[in-house]
């Protein structure tokens, strides 16, 4: 077990673990390794990991505050599945914040800033799954290019939502279904067209640009996601509509 200090704080090493644990089961999530829905013990992942209860528990908190784990009674704790109604809304939530966030870094964005931009789409051009449209995956943090743009926009609101409230939910159901097929590529053309746009202090452009990007990758997501699902009824009446949404042209 892990001892705790006088004070009852849980000491500098176990905190440093118990975030190398969080990092590893959230990227084990994000990636699909640990499916939605699955059932996951304490006693399994402290064998699997080879860790004391202890900094396993902190890093299962920090998930559950992330939304990537929940907890049932009687059940016992799985990774997060959602509903096709909860990933719609989630990705309603992406479209009005995230094109607000865009809006706002092509007014707040420093030319600093809108360099680590194009230096991000640099390092995403020279991977191997995008340059075969295999796949677009973007690490978390520095490395995503929506996390930068959010960060870009210099309102802290946004920030605390976009970035830790909902940010790996978002990244989940964005690896795990928008980054295959033939979305990719043209994915990687909108970045480019967005920083343009917040490069250029154009506003409406880089909102309008950003919002058909998030609806465009909602699209994916939802048809993707409702082939994954067992029950068709997942998916009500209302919902297909809003699944054949296109993106208004600009």
């Amino acid at each position: 077990m892990t001892s705790t200090t006088s004070s009852g704080e849980i000491p500098l090493e176990a905190r440093t673990l118990a975030e190398r644990v969080f990092q590893q089961l959230q990227d084990a999530i994000v990636r699909g390794e640990l499916p939605a829905g699955s059932k996951i013990t304490e006693p399994g992942l402290a064998q699997a990991y080879g860790i004391s209860r202890g900094p396993l528990r902190e890093a299962m908190r920090r998930l559950e505050a992330h939304r990537l784990i929940e907890r049932e009674p009687h059940v016992g704790a799985r990774v997060v599945k959602l509903s096709m109604r909860e990933l719609l809304e989630l990705f309603d939530m992406r479209e009005a914040l995230e094109s607000m966030a865009a809006r706002l870094a092509a007014r707040h964005m420093t030319v600093e800033e809108v360099q680590a931009l194009r230096d991000v789409l640099v390092a995403h051009e020279e991977q191997g799954d995008l340059d075969q449209a295999e796949a677009y995956y973007q690490r978390e943090g520095d490395l995503d290019f929506h996390y930068l743009i959010v960060r870009g926009s210099h309102n802290r609101m946004l920030m605390t939502t976009l970035c830790d409230d909902l940010y790996y939910l978002v990244r989940l159901y964005r690896t795990q279904y928008s980054a295959r097929g033939g979305r990719p590529q043209r994915a990687f053309i909108e970045h480019h067209r967005i920083v343009d746009a917040i490069a250029s202090g154009d506003e409406e452009l880089a909102e309008q640009l950003m919002r058909r990007h998030v609806i465009a990758a909602r699209q994916t997501v939802a048809e993707r996601y409702a082939m994954s699902l067992d029950d068709d009824r997942e998916l009500p009446g209302g919902n297909r509509k809003a699944l054949s949404r296109r993106p208004p042209s600009v």
